[in-house]
């Protein structure tokens, strides 16, 4: 029997393993899709890796060291790269994982230090300044040309949402704009990283997707773009496709080797208006793009897993171009604002070769996660409303104190 995949993610991750016919353990909140796909065999209740984060690699250990073989863990957002990264000793004596240094997990993860990283090397990245809003404090006169993105330190941080933006950053067009805005960041507490923006919509995003090997081989890499973020303006990925984009690849490639990378990676740039690519981040996690890229032929969750079992690797092929990927209900909201008929988009949406939990062929995450939204809702309407009908019927005494 080959041994589980151990995947702290979601269908997007589950799905390039399952087809490759590895078996996969999840860790899910209850009524989360991965816990009903056909390629499940085993979950664990979800924990908050940033909260929770002894809790999680005690139970992580508990199930690994139950397992006959040493599962491969696989791991998605941001922190649980961290969890994995900070505690690698510990799993490493019941599980199997690729991950780049501590170092350089740490470096990539937080902004402000993949800054430093990015001037010592001479990456490509857009001039970049740290801002510390304390109390009583302006804004410091900054050498940069305005309009400005704002960014948070980590992807943990949630406050951009206080602060107007369902977004990954807030544009600042002016100096005005951003004295407006200082007095929410001090009430926030919020470090932020200020960069100059690159001009072009989010289409002009691209990125290099790579699979680099222990002995510093590319086992496996393809190209992407963005069609589709929401909200329009450095939102969150609602579709995507494979390109062939060839300086892209050269530039990834590059970088790689600058970072002495091991394990995979995502590098995002951006293309500007003269065609220059500009670097973003890079991603040294497993994420949504791998289940494109596995429909495309080149299936990198697959190759770390056979790598880490010692079993031959499938020939990884150049990527198909033109492949696309799609979050069904939040890019017919990206659409609907890009001003795309419905009727066009649903055509569309239906010939994109893969899905973000939605498949023919493995209907049940999709089906059964949304059946238990359902009774959860009805039962927490139930609840609500008995409750309601006891005060009604059973008040508080006049006068009585709590």
């Amino acid at each position: 029997m080959n041994p589980l995949a151990c995947i702290m993610g979601d269908m997007d991750l589950v799905r390039p393993l399952g087809l490759a016919g590895i078996p996969c353990a999840v860790v899910a909140r209850t009524g989360d899709p991965p816990r009903f796909s056909r390629f499940t065999r085993a979950a664990l209740d979800w924990m908050d890796p940033w909260g929770q984060v002894e809790e999680l690699v005690q139970a992580l250990l508990r199930f690994g060291s139950a397992q006959p073989e040493p599962p491969v863990l696989f791991y998605q957002e941001d922190g649980h790269l961290l969890l994995v990264s900070r505690h690698r000793d510990r799993l490493k004596e019941v599980f199997r994982f690729v991950i780049p240094d501590l170092k350089l997990v740490e470096d990539l993860v937080d902004k402000s230090r993949f800054q430093v990283l990015a001037e010592r090397l001479a990456l490509p990245v857009p001039a970049t300044r740290r801002l510390r809003p304390f109390d009583h404090s302006t804004p410091p006169d900054l050498d940069l040309a305005f309009p400005l993105i704002i960014k948070p330190l980590t992807r943990r941080n949630r406050d951009l949402a206080q602060l107007g933006s369902s977004g990954k950053a807030l544009r600042v067009d002016t100096p005005d704009a951003l004295r407006d805005l200082w007095p929410r960041l001090i009430s926030g507490r919020m470090e932020v990283l200020a960069q100059q923006l690159v001009p072009g919509p989010e289409d002009k995003v691209e990125s290099y997707h790579v699979y680099v090997d222990e002995h510093g081989d590319i086992a496996g890499e393809f190209t992407g773009r963005k069609i589709r973020t929401y909200p329009m303006e450095y939102g969150h990925s609602t579709a995507v496709e494979t390109c062939n984009s060839l300086d892209v690849q050269a530039m990834g490639r590059d970088m790689v080797r600058r970072l002495g990378l091991r394990g995979v990676a995502k590098f995002d740039f951006k293309r500007g208006p003269d065609s220059k690519l500009y670097l973003l981040e890079i991603n040294p996690r497993f994420n949504l793009w791998h289940h494109l890229g596995a429909a495309a032929g080149v299936n990198l969750p697959a190759l770390v897993y056979a790598d880490l079992v010692k079993r031959p690797r499938r020939t990884a092929l150049r990527a198909t171009a033109g492949v696309k990927w799609c979050a069904v209900w939040e890019d017919a909201k990206a659409a609907k604002a890009q001003g795309v008929s419905f009727f066009i988009w649903l055509p569309w949406m239906l010939r994109c070769a893969t899905k973000s939990g939605m498949a023919w062929d493995d209907p049940m995450p999709f089906l059964r996660s949304k059946l238990w939204r359902l009774v959860s809702h009805l039962f927490n309407l139930v609840f609500h409303v008995g409750t309601l009908s006891r005060q009604v019927v059973n008040p508080r005494p006049e006068g009585h104190q709590v």
